[in-house]
């Protein structure tokens, strides 16, 4: 999944907290998230007098804009390593728990689970790598 597809998906499920997401649908939004709320900082120290370390109403408006769905994707990120949506409140726990929290965001996903089938969608029977049953190309 390339960057744009990435942050149309979320931000058209931006308040669906059932199913899965792909790590990459997961990551290029987490970049899109980085870039756009260092623009609206920038336009804060540009157009309004705003101190270090405070936030600006521009900066503001860009993180209540982007709070749900940074929040549903992370949910569904969760799903598609085979956890729970609740686990995002490890994330609560100073310095243990965003590492923990990461960890799971960062793992690859597991096949269909409770959650949904796997958003990678799977090799058809036959080809070389579709599990320890399929055949090996002739060589």
């Amino acid at each position: 999944m390339d960057f744009k597809t990435s942050v149309s998906t979320v931000l058209r499920k931006y308040v669906v907290f059932s199913g899965r997401a792909r790590r990459s649908e997961y990551w290029w939004y987490v970049l899109f998230e980085v870039i756009v709320s260092a623009v609206a900082r920038l336009l804060d120290s540009g157009l309004f007098d705003t101190k270090s370390g405070s936030t600006g109403p521009i900066a503001l408006i860009v993180a209540l804009g982007l709070f749900l769905p940074s929040l549903a994707v992370t949910v569904r990120r969760l799903h598609d390593g085979g956890r729970s949506g609740w686990w995002i409140l490890i994330g609560l726990i100073p310095l243990i728990g965003a590492v923990v929290l990461i960890v799971f965001l960062v793992k690859d996903s597991v096949p269909d689970n409770e959650h949904g089938p796997s958003p990678k969608g799977s090799t058809p029977a036959g080809f070389y790598g579709a599990g320890p049953e399929a055949p090996r190309p002739a060589v």
